[in-house]
């Protein structure tokens, strides 16, 4: 027993833990009595451990915090772990190798440890440097945006219409109060993001990676802009290009007056054109470190003097992006290939170099934590539909990790969502 975390059973007290005897770890695996030793690092919170021959172990740090319990379902687990740190302990929950009645919880609890169990969540030099490689082979030039785009956003409009809100909007929400509806809470992100832009009638407003449209309808209806809205997926641009929306999906104005709103099928690098407003909702995560001064460029030269550009960013935390560019976690290997957040500091220098100046940035890291958890419920209450598609268990195992993954990163505070106003310098 360590001075910094203990090893009992689940039953024991605050009062008697300090004086349990260690549980018997006779019979285990070598890599599993390593997985033990390793968790018995955590500093604060408790995890609790079920082995595959249904023993328990419980290691609590010296420090109060959330709980979690990991259900090991095949020994092999410790030696992916060790190997290959977070990302394969993702991997591995898809194989089915462990459970959890909380996946974000013990994610997050680790992320919270991170100081203490930091280099098994890196995992081995050599994995790290494969999953480099493959990021490496998925530029985001032209041609590649295309595919990686669309091996996320072409599952198809139906599977996602089965458990996005009614207004398909796929980004975070922002929740005025506690226990707001999914589709309110994104209504809300529409507004701070168009008092943000400070939007006016008549206004040139470009929107780069539209998603199935809903914002720039909301720009159009609720404000009476002129937007150019842009994807590079077909399937948004077929949805969004439909025609007038579905009852479920109408938005404050609705129906969007005539000529309006103009949806095309267009990469941001192609666009031409000055516009009095721009902006983009989580699509800089998409563009790739190497296409960031591109990106930022198009923003200045497509500005009016004058005009402002909002961006809904997801950040990485600073202290992490040097070792997270090295490498490719879970969401690049699995879920967006091609995909790199930045962090905030190399947002300020990106668009400082192509000559624009922030003029607000702010903090919604907890409202995605909270849609994601939305998110979850209303997958998994929609699965037989979703499953009756033909998506099999493997693929929902997958979209579980993802979706809890990113929540564990927002609740940790590793990773944050901003939305930042620009102005050219």
């Amino acid at each position: 027993m360590t001075a910094d975390a203990e090893l009992a059973s689940p039953s024991s007290t605050a009062a008697d833990r300090p004086h349990a005897r260690a549980a018997d770890t006779s019979g285990l695996p070598r890599g599993l009595r390593v997985l033990l030793a390793l968790a018995r690092r955590i500093r604060q919170g408790r995890v609790t451990i079920v082995m595959p021959d249904g023993r328990d172990f419980t290691l609590a740090g010296e420090r109060p915090g959330r709980s979690a319990i990991l259900h090991v379902r095949h020994p092999r687990l410790a030696r992916r772990l060790l190997l290959g740190g977070a990302t394969a302990f993702a991997e591995s929950y898809v194989d089915g190798d462990w459970d959890s009645p909380d996946p974000a919880a013990l994610m997050t609890l680790a992320l919270e440890n991170e100081a203490a169990i930091g280099r098994m969540l890196d995992g081995n030099p050599v994995y790290r440097m494969a999953g480099r490689v493959l990021h490496v082979l998925r530029p985001n030039s032209r041609a590649g945006s295309r595919r990686n785009i669309r091996r996320h956003y072409d599952l198809g409009n139906a599977f996602y219409a089965a458990w996005l809100d009614p207004t398909m909007t796929y980004s975070s929400a922002v929740f005025a109060v506690p226990g707001q509806d999914l589709a309110a809470a994104q209504q809300e992100k529409f507004r701070r993001l168009a008092d943000l832009l400070d939007l006016r009638p008549g206004m040139r407003v470009l929107e780069i990676g539209c998603g199935w449209g809903a914002f720039a309808r909301y720009m159009a209806a609720a404000h009476g802009c002129h937007v150019t809205a842009i994807t590079v997926s077909p399937a948004q641009f077929a949805h969004a290009t439909a025609g007038r929306p579905t009852p479920q999906e109408r938005l404050p104005g609705d129906p969007v007056p005539a000529g309006q709103v103009d949806i095309r099928l267009l990469d941001y690098r192609d666009v031409t054109g000055i516009f009095d407003r721009i902006v983009s909702v989580e699509m800089i995560e998409a563009v790739g470190e190497r296409y960031w001064p591109t990106f930022f460029g198009q923003l200045r030269d497509r500005l009016a003097p004058g005009g402002v550009a909002v961006l809904q960013a997801i950040t990485i935390d600073e202290r992490l992006f040097a070792s997270y560019r090295r490498s490719a976690d879970f969401i690049q290997r699995h879920v967006f290939p091609g995909g790199m957040l930045p962090s905030r500091a190399v947002l300020r220098r990106e668009t400082a170099r192509a000559g624009l100046v922030q003029e607000a940035d702010i903090g919604y890291g907890q409202h995605y934590a909270q849609t994601l958890a939305l998110w979850k419920a209303r997958f998994h209450a929609a699965w037989p539909v979703i499953a009756a598609s033909g998506f099999d268990d493997r693929f929902r195992r997958l979209w579980d990790m993802y979706l809890d993954y990113c929540r564990a990163g927002f609740q940790a505070g590793t990773i944050d969502l901003r939305q930042i106003r620009l102005a050219r310098a």
